[in-house]
Protein backbone atom coordinates (compact mmCIF):
# COMPACT_ATOMS: atom_id res chain seq x y z
CA UNK A 1 0.00 0.00 0.00
CA UNK A 2 1.30 3.28 -0.79
CA UNK A 3 1.80 5.34 1.92
CA UNK A 4 1.19 9.06 1.69
CA UNK A 5 2.63 12.00 4.56
CA UNK A 6 0.96 14.90 5.12
CA UNK A 7 2.90 18.36 6.15
CA UNK A 8 1.22 19.64 9.42
CA UNK A 9 -0.23 22.64 7.68
CA UNK A 10 -1.90 20.94 4.99
CA UNK A 11 -3.60 18.29 7.51
CA UNK A 12 -4.30 21.06 10.31
CA UNK A 13 -6.80 22.75 7.70
CA UNK A 14 -8.33 19.49 6.43
CA UNK A 15 -9.14 18.64 9.79
CA UNK A 16 -10.64 22.38 10.37
CA UNK A 17 -14.16 21.74 11.53
CA UNK A 18 -15.17 25.13 10.10
CA UNK A 19 -13.07 24.36 6.86
CA UNK A 20 -10.55 26.94 6.56
CA UNK A 21 -7.29 27.46 9.24
CA UNK A 22 -8.97 29.98 12.16
CA UNK A 23 -7.36 32.91 12.99
CA UNK A 24 -4.11 33.18 14.96
CA UNK A 25 -5.00 34.87 18.24
CA UNK A 26 -3.75 38.35 18.60
CA UNK A 27 -1.00 39.18 20.72
CA UNK A 28 -2.44 41.31 23.81
CA UNK A 29 0.77 43.13 25.77
CA UNK A 30 1.72 41.99 28.51
CA UNK A 31 1.41 44.57 31.70
CA UNK A 32 4.17 45.19 34.35
CA UNK A 33 5.60 41.90 32.83
CA UNK A 34 8.01 40.02 35.25
CA UNK A 35 10.13 38.44 33.26
CA UNK A 36 12.34 40.89 31.19
CA UNK A 37 13.74 38.59 28.15
CA UNK A 38 16.25 40.50 25.75
CA UNK A 39 17.76 39.17 22.69
CA UNK A 40 21.72 38.75 23.40
CA UNK A 41 23.31 38.38 20.09
CA UNK A 42 21.09 36.59 16.45
CA UNK A 43 22.54 35.21 13.40
CA UNK A 44 21.63 34.17 9.90
CA UNK A 45 23.81 31.22 9.51
CA UNK A 46 22.01 29.54 6.83
CA UNK A 47 18.30 29.42 5.15
CA UNK A 48 17.10 26.58 7.46
CA UNK A 49 14.33 24.19 5.66
CA UNK A 50 10.63 24.27 4.60
CA UNK A 51 7.48 23.60 5.42
CA UNK A 52 7.88 20.22 4.27
CA UNK A 53 11.37 19.67 6.50
CA UNK A 54 11.23 20.73 9.79
CA UNK A 55 13.13 18.18 11.92
CA UNK A 56 16.14 20.81 11.74
CA UNK A 57 17.11 21.83 15.17
CA UNK A 58 19.51 23.80 17.19
CA UNK A 59 22.40 21.50 19.01
CA UNK A 60 23.58 23.48 21.99
CA UNK A 61 26.45 22.73 23.87
CA UNK A 62 29.20 24.74 26.12
CA UNK A 63 31.75 25.33 23.06
CA UNK A 64 29.63 25.54 20.35
CA UNK A 65 25.64 25.97 18.72
CA UNK A 66 25.21 23.94 15.79
CA UNK A 67 22.63 24.09 13.10
CA UNK A 68 22.00 22.80 9.59
CA UNK A 69 19.69 24.22 6.07
CA UNK A 70 18.25 22.24 3.44
CA UNK A 71 20.80 23.24 1.34
CA UNK A 72 23.77 20.66 2.52
CA UNK A 73 25.42 23.26 5.16
CA UNK A 74 25.92 22.85 8.41
CA UNK A 75 27.03 25.59 10.76
CA UNK A 76 29.17 26.53 13.86
CA UNK A 77 28.45 29.01 15.97
CA UNK A 78 29.96 30.09 19.41
CA UNK A 79 27.65 30.22 21.98
CA UNK A 80 28.64 33.56 23.64
CA UNK A 81 28.07 35.92 20.92
CA UNK A 82 27.14 34.00 17.70
CA UNK A 83 30.24 34.36 15.95
CA UNK A 84 30.67 31.91 13.40
CA UNK A 85 33.55 28.94 14.10
CA UNK A 86 33.22 26.98 10.68
CA UNK A 87 30.81 26.11 7.89
CA UNK A 88 30.52 22.21 6.42
CA UNK A 89 29.14 21.84 2.87
CA UNK A 90 28.07 18.17 2.59
CA UNK A 91 26.48 18.34 -0.40
CA UNK A 92 23.27 16.49 0.25
CA UNK A 93 19.89 18.05 1.22
CA UNK A 94 19.98 17.71 4.86
CA UNK A 95 16.03 17.22 6.82
CA UNK A 96 17.23 16.18 10.73
CA UNK A 97 19.24 17.43 13.43
CA UNK A 98 22.11 18.27 13.48
CA UNK A 99 23.53 16.77 16.65
CA UNK A 100 26.06 16.55 18.78
CA UNK A 101 27.62 13.32 20.37
CA UNK A 102 30.95 13.63 21.71
CA UNK A 103 33.40 14.32 18.83
CA UNK A 104 30.93 13.82 16.34
CA UNK A 105 28.08 16.12 14.91
CA UNK A 106 25.13 13.88 13.25
CA UNK A 107 23.02 15.02 10.42
CA UNK A 108 20.35 13.14 8.29
CA UNK A 109 19.67 13.56 4.65
CA UNK A 110 16.14 13.35 2.62
CA UNK A 111 18.55 10.99 0.41
CA UNK A 112 18.76 7.59 3.11
CA UNK A 113 21.95 9.09 4.28
CA UNK A 114 23.46 9.95 7.96
CA UNK A 115 26.46 11.88 8.21
CA UNK A 116 28.82 12.44 10.76
CA UNK A 117 31.27 15.65 10.38
CA UNK A 118 33.63 16.24 13.16
CA UNK A 119 32.39 18.51 15.73
CA UNK A 120 36.17 20.38 15.84
CA UNK A 121 35.94 21.64 12.02
CA UNK A 122 33.66 20.12 10.52
CA UNK A 123 35.29 17.57 8.09
CA UNK A 124 33.87 14.52 7.38
CA UNK A 125 33.96 11.27 9.59
CA UNK A 126 31.95 8.94 7.73
CA UNK A 127 28.18 8.89 6.20
CA UNK A 128 26.21 5.78 6.34
CA UNK A 129 23.24 4.59 3.68
CA UNK A 130 20.16 3.72 5.66
CA UNK A 131 16.84 2.61 4.02
CA UNK A 132 14.69 5.51 3.52
CA UNK A 133 15.05 9.27 4.13
CA UNK A 134 15.93 10.17 7.99
CA UNK A 135 12.95 12.40 9.29
CA UNK A 136 14.31 12.64 13.07
CA UNK A 137 17.38 13.40 14.49
CA UNK A 138 20.15 11.12 14.85
CA UNK A 139 21.02 10.29 18.26
CA UNK A 140 23.77 8.36 20.00
CA UNK A 141 25.59 7.32 23.37
CA UNK A 142 29.21 7.19 21.80
CA UNK A 143 28.89 3.85 21.08
CA UNK A 144 25.85 3.86 18.95
CA UNK A 145 23.87 6.34 17.08
CA UNK A 146 20.22 5.21 16.64
CA UNK A 147 18.82 6.49 13.36
CA UNK A 148 14.57 6.57 11.84
CA UNK A 149 13.57 6.24 8.87
CA UNK A 150 10.30 7.52 7.35
CA UNK A 151 9.80 3.66 5.85
CA UNK A 152 9.07 2.52 9.89
CA UNK A 153 12.95 1.41 9.86
CA UNK A 154 15.32 2.38 13.17
CA UNK A 155 19.04 1.73 12.91
CA UNK A 156 21.51 1.14 15.28
CA UNK A 157 24.96 2.59 13.84
CA UNK A 158 28.76 1.92 15.30
CA UNK A 159 29.47 5.51 16.11
CA UNK A 160 33.12 5.35 15.11
CA UNK A 161 32.41 3.92 11.74
CA UNK A 162 28.79 4.17 10.64
CA UNK A 163 29.04 0.71 10.08
CA UNK A 164 25.45 -1.32 10.50
CA UNK A 165 25.24 -3.30 14.40
CA UNK A 166 21.20 -3.55 14.48
CA UNK A 167 18.05 -2.53 13.15
CA UNK A 168 14.18 -2.97 13.80
CA UNK A 169 11.38 -2.08 11.51
CA UNK A 170 7.47 -2.02 12.18
CA UNK A 171 4.62 -0.97 9.47
CA UNK A 172 3.48 2.15 9.02
CA UNK A 173 -0.57 3.02 8.54
CA UNK A 174 -0.76 4.58 4.71
CA UNK A 175 -1.49 8.10 6.07
CA UNK A 176 1.31 10.01 8.94
CA UNK A 177 2.28 12.95 9.80
CA UNK A 178 5.39 14.22 7.92
CA UNK A 179 8.39 13.64 10.70
CA UNK A 180 9.34 11.48 13.65
CA UNK A 181 10.07 12.06 17.17
CA UNK A 182 13.58 12.12 17.97
CA UNK A 183 15.20 8.58 19.74
CA UNK A 184 15.34 8.99 23.25
CA UNK A 185 18.56 7.39 25.08
CA UNK A 186 18.77 6.48 28.42
CA UNK A 187 20.57 4.28 30.76
CA UNK A 188 21.45 1.88 27.94
CA UNK A 189 17.69 1.55 26.38
CA UNK A 190 16.19 3.60 22.77
CA UNK A 191 12.77 5.20 23.42
CA UNK A 192 11.20 5.46 20.21
CA UNK A 193 7.79 6.93 19.36
CA UNK A 194 6.44 5.19 16.45
CA UNK A 195 4.05 5.96 13.62
CA UNK A 196 1.38 3.28 14.92
CA UNK A 197 0.59 5.35 17.84
CA UNK A 198 2.80 3.15 19.82
CA UNK A 199 6.16 3.46 22.19
CA UNK A 200 8.49 1.02 22.24
CA UNK A 201 12.01 0.66 24.15
CA UNK A 202 14.63 -1.33 22.48
CA UNK A 203 18.15 -1.92 24.02
CA UNK A 204 21.14 0.40 22.09
CA UNK A 205 23.65 -2.08 21.74
CA UNK A 206 21.72 -5.03 20.27
CA UNK A 207 18.16 -3.36 19.09
CA UNK A 208 16.19 -5.93 21.01
CA UNK A 209 12.99 -4.94 22.05
CA UNK A 210 12.09 -4.71 25.86
CA UNK A 211 8.33 -3.68 25.72
CA UNK A 212 6.32 -2.17 23.33
CA UNK A 213 3.17 -0.25 24.63
CA UNK A 214 0.27 1.67 22.68
CA UNK A 215 -0.08 5.49 23.69
CA UNK A 216 -3.40 5.76 21.32
CA UNK A 217 -5.12 3.74 19.32
CA UNK A 218 -6.35 4.29 15.52
CA UNK A 219 -9.61 4.79 15.59
CA UNK A 220 -12.52 6.84 13.19
CA UNK A 221 -13.92 5.94 9.84
CA UNK A 222 -11.05 7.36 7.74
CA UNK A 223 -7.67 6.64 7.37
CA UNK A 224 -7.16 10.91 8.13
CA UNK A 225 -8.69 10.15 11.44
CA UNK A 226 -7.10 7.10 12.12
CA UNK A 227 -3.79 9.18 12.42
CA UNK A 228 -1.90 8.44 15.78
CA UNK A 229 1.82 9.42 14.88
CA UNK A 230 3.80 10.21 18.42
CA UNK A 231 5.61 12.92 16.24
CA UNK A 232 6.65 14.85 19.61
CA UNK A 233 9.26 14.08 21.40
CA UNK A 234 9.11 11.83 24.24
CA UNK A 235 10.54 13.10 28.02
CA UNK A 236 12.15 11.45 30.51
CA UNK A 237 12.09 11.36 34.04
CA UNK A 238 13.12 9.62 36.82
CA UNK A 239 9.41 8.52 37.13
CA UNK A 240 8.73 7.67 34.21
CA UNK A 241 8.52 8.61 30.13
CA UNK A 242 5.84 10.75 29.30
CA UNK A 243 4.75 10.33 25.76
CA UNK A 244 1.78 12.09 23.64
CA UNK A 245 0.17 11.36 20.24
CA UNK A 246 -1.29 13.16 17.54
CA UNK A 247 -4.28 10.59 17.64
CA UNK A 248 -5.37 12.35 20.86
CA UNK A 249 -3.72 10.55 23.95
CA UNK A 250 -1.10 12.01 26.40
CA UNK A 251 0.53 8.63 28.75
CA UNK A 252 2.78 8.18 31.65
CA UNK A 253 4.72 5.13 30.90
CA UNK A 254 6.62 2.90 33.54
CA UNK A 255 10.08 2.93 32.29
CA UNK A 256 11.50 -0.63 33.32
CA UNK A 257 8.01 -1.92 32.53
CA UNK A 258 5.92 0.25 29.79
CA UNK A 259 2.84 -0.11 31.88
CA UNK A 260 0.83 3.29 31.43
CA UNK A 261 -0.19 4.97 34.82
CA UNK A 262 -2.32 7.27 33.48
CA UNK A 263 -3.72 8.61 30.15
CA UNK A 264 -5.24 12.35 29.23
CA UNK A 265 -7.05 12.96 25.96
CA UNK A 266 -4.47 15.51 24.44
CA UNK A 267 -3.85 15.85 20.41
CA UNK A 268 -0.53 17.35 20.17
CA UNK A 269 2.35 16.59 17.85
CA UNK A 270 4.95 19.16 19.59
CA UNK A 271 5.73 17.95 22.78
CA UNK A 272 5.73 18.23 27.00
CA UNK A 273 7.84 19.65 29.90
CA UNK A 274 8.28 19.33 33.24
CA UNK A 275 8.06 21.89 35.81
CA UNK A 276 8.04 21.11 39.22
CA UNK A 277 5.47 18.30 39.63
CA UNK A 278 3.50 20.37 36.53
CA UNK A 279 3.83 18.96 33.20
CA UNK A 280 3.31 21.77 30.37
CA UNK A 281 1.94 20.44 27.11
CA UNK A 282 0.83 22.50 24.08
CA UNK A 283 -2.10 20.71 22.20
CA UNK A 284 -3.05 20.91 18.53
CA UNK A 285 -5.02 24.23 18.48
CA UNK A 286 -2.22 25.91 20.75
CA UNK A 287 -3.44 25.77 23.91
CA UNK A 288 -1.27 25.52 26.29
CA UNK A 289 -1.94 22.99 29.39
CA UNK A 290 -0.52 22.68 32.42
CA UNK A 291 -1.33 18.76 33.77
CA UNK A 292 -0.60 17.35 37.13
CA UNK A 293 2.52 14.77 36.68
CA UNK A 294 1.38 12.18 38.86
CA UNK A 295 -2.17 11.73 37.99
CA UNK A 296 -2.76 13.75 34.28
CA UNK A 297 -5.27 15.88 36.35
CA UNK A 298 -5.78 19.71 34.69
CA UNK A 299 -4.14 22.21 36.57
CA UNK A 300 -4.77 24.88 33.97
CA UNK A 301 -4.97 26.01 30.86
CA UNK A 302 -3.90 29.42 28.54
CA UNK A 303 -5.58 30.18 25.05
CA UNK A 304 -4.67 33.51 24.44
CA UNK A 305 -1.83 31.85 22.43
CA UNK A 306 -4.64 29.92 20.34
CA UNK A 307 -3.29 29.09 16.92
CA UNK A 308 -0.33 30.73 16.88
CA UNK A 309 1.46 27.07 15.93
CA UNK A 310 3.79 26.91 19.24
CA UNK A 311 6.93 25.02 19.40
CA UNK A 312 7.30 22.43 22.16
CA UNK A 313 7.34 23.95 25.10
CA UNK A 314 10.59 24.53 27.46
CA UNK A 315 11.15 24.61 31.35
CA UNK A 316 13.24 27.24 31.34
CA UNK A 317 14.10 28.54 35.58
CA UNK A 318 10.57 28.87 36.95
CA UNK A 319 8.78 29.39 34.14
CA UNK A 320 7.23 27.76 30.46
CA UNK A 321 8.20 29.18 27.57
CA UNK A 322 7.29 28.33 24.09
CA UNK A 323 7.78 30.44 20.66
CA UNK A 324 4.87 30.78 18.06
CA UNK A 325 4.31 31.21 14.54
CA UNK A 326 6.08 35.04 14.34
CA UNK A 327 8.97 34.56 16.62
CA UNK A 328 7.56 35.75 19.46
CA UNK A 329 8.43 33.99 22.91
CA UNK A 330 6.31 33.60 25.57
CA UNK A 331 6.60 32.98 29.52
CA UNK A 332 4.08 31.76 31.04
CA UNK A 333 3.95 31.40 35.07
CA UNK A 334 4.18 27.88 36.27
CA UNK A 335 1.44 28.46 38.29
CA UNK A 336 -1.49 29.42 36.65
CA UNK A 337 -0.41 29.90 33.37
CA UNK A 338 -0.78 33.80 32.73
CA UNK A 339 1.71 34.94 30.03
CA UNK A 340 4.23 37.25 32.61
CA UNK A 341 6.93 38.21 30.12
CA UNK A 342 7.74 38.41 25.88
CA UNK A 343 10.49 38.77 23.10
CA UNK A 344 10.44 38.49 19.51
CA UNK A 345 13.22 36.46 19.21
CA UNK A 346 13.35 35.35 15.00
CA UNK A 347 11.55 36.64 12.23
CA UNK A 348 9.70 33.44 11.55
CA UNK A 349 8.15 30.59 12.61
CA UNK A 350 10.01 28.41 15.62
CA UNK A 351 9.11 24.66 14.96
CA UNK A 352 12.34 23.22 16.81
CA UNK A 353 12.62 22.90 19.95
CA UNK A 354 13.87 26.11 21.87
CA UNK A 355 17.04 24.98 24.13
CA UNK A 356 18.02 26.08 27.14
CA UNK A 357 22.01 26.16 28.47
CA UNK A 358 23.04 27.47 31.17
CA UNK A 359 19.93 29.50 31.58
CA UNK A 360 20.33 31.47 28.56
CA UNK A 361 17.90 30.38 25.93
CA UNK A 362 18.69 29.45 22.12
CA UNK A 363 16.07 29.42 19.60
CA UNK A 364 16.21 28.45 15.50
CA UNK A 365 13.70 30.08 12.85
CA UNK A 366 12.17 27.97 9.93
CA UNK A 367 13.99 30.28 8.01
CA UNK A 368 17.46 29.54 9.54
CA UNK A 369 17.93 32.62 12.14
CA UNK A 370 19.22 31.85 15.55
CA UNK A 371 19.25 33.59 18.54
CA UNK A 372 20.34 33.73 21.76
CA UNK A 373 18.05 35.43 24.90
CA UNK A 374 18.55 35.82 28.23
CA UNK A 375 16.21 37.52 31.05
CA UNK A 376 17.72 40.63 33.21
Amino acid sequence: MKRLLLALPALLVACSDTGPLREPAELVKVESPAVKPRVVWDASPGDGGDELHTRLRLAVEPDVVVTADIGGEVHALSPQDGRRLWTADTDARLVAGPTVSGALVLVGTLDAEVIALKRSDGSAAWRAAVSSEVMAPPASDGRVVVVRCGDGKVFGLNAETGARVWSFDRAVPPLTLRGLSAPLLNGGIAYIGLDNGRLVALRIDTGDVLWEEVVAAPSGRTELERIVDVDADPLITPEGIYAVSFGGELAAIGLTDGRVAWRRPIKSYSGVALAGGILAVTDENGVVWALDAQTGAAAWKQEALKFRRLSPPLVLGDHVVVADYEGYVHWLAPQDGRIVGRVRAVRDQVTAPPVEHEGRLYLLGDNGDVAAVTVN
